[in-house]
């Protein structure tokens, strides 16, 4: 008696690859092993991810439709799931797949950040924010704080907004500090428009933290906006 197929994870009956698809996923699989994910396009990439949640379909087009709503690969895993469920194809199975590698990937940039000196090592700091906030639809603001050698200690969102705000209040920024014995802080946002410019209350919100920092004796030593696919520093701008 022939065996009788399974549902697959989005509740539909599993069907076969066409023959055409037969040693694709392989092909695939050796490729990334032999040269890595920088040899493959984001659709390509994507397809690798979803085999997990999808094992016995051509997971192609699904792929190119997630690439062709959210532009990469990078914003195709950080879509809000709301959005994600919009995507002919993309059932549960799927959206905790997309999930669980920006989760991965967010706890990998948190470890290799934590622990290490944030000046020497910067540019691992804007990677790790980008990370974190980059691809977020409302507005958060996070703390970095740092002790006497600027190695980084912590890093937590005090608060989340709207889509174009966020409010911070200067002394729950030093309170914190002076619980982790802090002894210099580094300040993010995000700016969900994608411009990273910042703002006028961005400015003034800044200097406030600063004056209360500096009357406990903790350094201020940048505030980073974080865009889609740019950033910008206080520092570097001249606005500390």
């Amino acid at each position: 008696m022939r065996e009788r197929r399974q549902p697959d994870l989005l509740g539909a009956p599993a069907a076969e690859e066409p023959p055409h698809q037969h040693g694709h996923r392989e092909r695939l699989k050796a490729r990334f092993a032999a040269h890595g994910a920088d040899a493959m396009p984001d659709y390509e990439l994507l397809e690798l991810v979803l085999f997990a949640a999808i094992p016995r379909r051509d997971v192609k087009p699904l792929a190119k439709r997630l690439i062709a709503r959210f532009g990469d690969f990078n914003h195709a895993i950080s879509a809000e799931p709301a959005r994600l469920r919009e995507v002919e194809g993309a059932g549960e199975a799927v959206i905790h797949q997309l999930k669980l590698v920006e989760a991965a990937a967010r706890r990998l940039a948190r470890s290799r950040a934590l622990g290490r000196p944030a000046l020497s090592s910067w540019s691992t700091v804007v990677d790790y924010c980008k990370t974190q906030m980059a691809h977020e639809t409302v507005e958060q603001f996070r703390v970095l704080y740092l002790d006497k050698r600027n190695v980084l200690i912590a890093d937590e969102a005090l608060a989340r907004g709207t889509v174009d705000a966020v409010a911070v209040y200067p002394r729950e920024v030093v309170k914190r500090a002076l619980e982790l014995s802090a002894s210099a802080v580094i300040l993010a946002h995000n700016h969900p428009s994608g411009d990273a410019t910042p703002s006028q209350a961005d400015i003034e919100m800044t200097r406030r933290i600063k004056g209360a920092l500096r009357s406990v004796e903790i350094a201020l030593h940048d505030h980073l906006v974080i865009g889609k696919d740019r950033d910008a520093s206080f520092h570097a701008l001249g606005l500390l």
